[in-house]
């Protein structure tokens, strides 16, 4: 684990994305001075921006925790499975939604 924020390799890999710091900001919710703060390492990283940097980045949490610096928390893999646990509740809620709309259209055709 580094020690200190790898600005080079986060620096490299948003290169390689074709993102610039400000794009990774906008993503997190951070301003131009929390940016500067975090490649400062003046900074601490989330658990949850750990795992919005590694989507973002196509980078594993544990490299994107390695790279931020020693008190950089690995997102725990439960993590991920709330995510996607929520994500299957959003689908259902999103099919409900279909089809009542569906319903109320077809109660507005037999309608005279």
């Amino acid at each position: 684990m580094a020690l200190f924020f790898d600005a080079d390799w986060f620096d490299s890999r948003l290169a390689a994305a074709g993102l610039s710091r400000a794009d990774l900001g906008r993503v997190l919710g951070l301003s131009e001075s929390q940016m500067t703060d975090m490649w400062k390492d003046q900074r601490e990283i989330s658990a949850h921006e750990v795992m919005l940097m590694s989507a973002l980045l196509g980078a594993s949490t544990e490299q994107i925790a390695k790279h931020a610096g020693i008190s950089t928390p690995v997102p725990r893999p439960e993590s991920n499975d709330t995510l996607h646990r929520i994500e299957a509740r959003l689908a259902r809620i999103e099919d409900s939604i279909a089809d009542i709309k569906s319903g109320i259209e077809t109660i507005k055709k037999l309608k005279p």
